[in-house]
């Protein structure tokens, strides 16, 4: 049956702390992101015009074009720049009491760059999934954790919004949740800064020794 796949991809998820740290923070920063998206969508046509939409659209649209680039970065940079947006994101909700149009052009920029920095990150992370997981089931997962996040995101706004929970209370919440989902990901920096670090260090030692075979 069909839905045996669904059991094998969460068995695969149990055998692996790694991956289980990443799944964890793909779907924190993913439902933040989306209880979140509905209300920028309305404060955007409140008060940003069409042409500054199209430019976030615009540029949002270049992370095909930049990932050559981002080719040879490591992939804890990656994460670390994902904790500094998200720090960046947390201090920026006190600005919907003080600015709301300078508070929707700040989130608007950071979900602009944390898109962009997504999809990067995507591409370097899979070389280190494959040992972990399937290629195929590891995509599978992470479209479903996506799917799942998203729709909970959109559910929950739409909970918020018939209950007419104030805009400040919902970022006090997801504030608390990005506080969590920043502290995982420092944990997923550190795990895969030792991982880089420690392959680069075998790679060190393989040419070495390679180069005292040439010279003897």
């Amino acid at each position: 049956m069909a839905y045996k796949n669904y059991t094998k991809l969460f068995k695969e998820l149990k055998n692996s702390k790694l991956l289980k740290l990443q799944i964890i923070v793909l779907f924190l920063s993913t439902y933040i992101d989306w209880v979140l998206m509905p209300y920028i969508t309305k404060l955007e046509g409140t008060y940003l015009p069409v042409y500054m939409i199209s430019f976030y659209m615009l540029v949002g649209a270049i992370d095909g074009l930049v990932q050559p680039l981002f080719k040879k970065v490591k992939i804890y940079m990656i994460y670390l720049f994902v904790i500094l947006l998200d720090v960046i994101q947390i201090s920026s909700y006190y600005l919907s009491n003080i600015n709301m149009p300078l508070f929707t052009y700040t989130i608007l920029t950071i979900f602009t760059f944390q898109a962009i920095t997504f999809e990067i990150s995507r591409i370097h992370t899979i070389d280190f999934m494959k040992d972990e997981i399937e290629l195929k089931d590891y995509l599978m997962l992470r479209s479903f954790v996506l799917s799942t996040a998203i729709i909970g995101g959109a559910v929950s706004a739409m909970i918020f919004d018939y209950f007419e929970i104030k805009l400040t209370s919902i970022l006090i919440l997801l504030a608390i949740f990005g506080l969590f989902s920043i502290f995982l990901e420092y944990k997923l920096y550190s795990k895969f800064k030792r991982i880089v670090q420690s392959d680069d260090t075998i790679i060190q030692r393989q040419r070495s020794l390679l180069n005292e075979k040439i010279h003897i």
